[in-house]
């Protein structure tokens, strides 16, 4: 698989998707399911929860396939 990168910013932070890193573990979409839901394109939806709940989520995933940065201001 290519090493495809996306991103998901909500101003505050940037969640970052790396395809190739997911062991589809499924925790990302049943623990936040407003943000993370596979059968949509895209699959994120980075207004879908507040700031805090979106980087707990994130920080869940097994295989840091999901990651974020602050964003600067």
């Amino acid at each position: 698989m290519k090493n495809i990168i996306k991103k998901y910013s909500n101003g505050e932070i940037t969640v970052v998707w790396e395809p190739a890193k997911c062991i589809h573990s499924t925790i990302c979409f049943k623990g936040l399911p407003g943000v993370f839901d596979p059968r949509k394109k895209p699959w994120v939806n980075i207004e879908g929860a507040d700031t805090e709940k979106i980087v707990d989520q994130v920080k869940a995933c097994p295989s840091e396939a999901l990651s974020y940065f602050q964003n600067d201001d």
